[in-house]
């Protein structure tokens, strides 16, 4: 396969990816400002806009958070390169670059998804429409998913497609957390409150956790069970030794594919072997804030090695 086809397919579900848990993230900040006064809900605008990672850029650009201003700002602002509308449009763009290696059905569900929502967010989003143009990026995210694993072969365009996927999910879902831990309680006053428990459980419907950890923990909210849940728990797709796993396994089924383990592989390999056997305890004796910060790293690194090993800029 081409350098820069297997860059299309990787980056094509980096972008959805991508897109999807930005669409998960607002919802749950929506969820959280409707229920708060105006104060606190200008609090959740700025934290669902700091763990995006856009908050200097968007204080640049606006006076204060209110929701109208946060929402167009992370779906469709020109202020905001990595707007959703932006990212839907990599998808279609790196769809087409690898066109010949994804199913008709693939190409269908990104071209149709990209058309829908170009028009939902060709002009400002209302209070009225942000929650149909939320539902409709997840249903996009799915959809897409649902054409790869229902049409796509088990060759290499799917396993690129794959680690894309999960090396997007890994880095948010451990963006997510960390910045729970740091940017969301006013101070540690009110850690065990109902304000701490609201942000929780913000966070488990960011990664559309929710319902999955209500049922297996009796709707106990706590977070040093969220933390495990959210990063050991291999059961669960979004968690951080989940999306590690999927990661692994994509990998080792790109190595039988072209005959040889490259340095992906040996990043990946140390990283198995720091989550194997690691249990909450472990993770914060050495504190979650460098953990997850260590996670990040070596997903990122992983990421650049997967480019540079099988020559995606070639």
């Amino acid at each position: 396969m081409l350098g820069r086809t297997a860059n299309g397919l990787f980056w094509m579900f980096r972008y959805l990816e991508r897109a999807e848990n930005t669409a998960r993230l607002l919802e749950a900040g929506l969820r959280m400002a409707l229920t708060r006064d105006v104060t606190t809900a200008q609090e959740e605008w700025r934290s669902v806009i700091a763990t995006l990672g856009l908050q200097a850029q968007y204080e640049a650009a606006n006076d204060g958070y209110d929701g109208i201003s946060t929402w167009n700002f992370i779906l469709r602002d020109k202020a905001n390169p990595a707007n959703v509308r932006a990212m839907f449009g990599a998808v279609r763009t790196n769809a087409r670059l690898a066109r010949i290696e994804i199913s008709g059905d693939v190409w269908e569900a990104v071209n149709e998804s990209w058309m829908k929502l170009d028009r939902m967010l060709s002009r400002p989003v209302g209070q009225g429409a942000v929650g149909e143009v939320v539902a409709t990026i997840r249903r996009a995210g799915m959809r897409v998913h649902g054409a790869l694993d229902g049409s796509m072969l088990r060759d290499e365009a799917y396993h690129f497609a794959r680690a894309g996927t999960f090396v997007e999910r890994g880095e948010s879902t451990a963006r997510i957390l960390d910045m729970k831990y740091f940017l969301l309680l006013p101070s540690l006053s009110y850690v065990g409150s109902s304000l701490d428990t609201g942000q929780w459980d913000q966070v488990l419907r960011s990664v559309a956790g929710s319902r999955v950890y209500s049922w297996l923990n009796a709707g106990q909210i706590d977070a040093r069970g969220i933390v495990e849940f959210l990063v050991l728990d291999d059961r669960f797709p979004r968690s951080l030794a989940f999306c590690r796993g999927a990661v692994s396994t994509n990998l080792a089924a790109l190595a039988r594919m072209n005959g040889a383990e490259v340095s992906c592989h040996e990043l990946m390999l140390n990283a198995d072997n720091i989550m194997k056997d690691l249990t909450v305890d472990d993770i914060f004796d050495r504190g979650l804030h460098e953990f997850l910060v260590d996670f990040m790293n070596r997903n990122a690194a992983i990421g650049d090695a997967i480019a540079e090993d099988y020559r995606f800029l070639a």
